[in-house]
């Protein structure tokens, strides 16, 4: 499991039930690659992710929360 959560498939549906190809399409990946993002299987890269927001009109925030566990090294 990845060290964050998305709300991937609740923004598509809230976005007049936008299909996974759909998002696909505008973002530029495959349908099987956005399923994998939705279901934490994949992490998206960052250009992705920023495209994702961009689609929905959200933040990155709102659509990726991290999960992880605070180990981050400090610079």
């Amino acid at each position: 499991m990845l060290p964050f959560t998305n709300q991937v498939r609740r923004l598509r549906f809230e976005a007049g039930e936008m299909t996974q190809q759909e998002l696909a399409d505008r973002i530029g990946v495959t349908r099987q690659t956005v399923a994998a993002i939705e279901q934490g299987k994949y992490s998206p890269s960052l250009e992705a992710a920023f495209r994702i927001a961009q689609v929905f009109q959200v933040p990155l925030e709102t659509v990726f929360q991290w999960q992880g566990d605070g180990a981050a090294a400090n610079p």
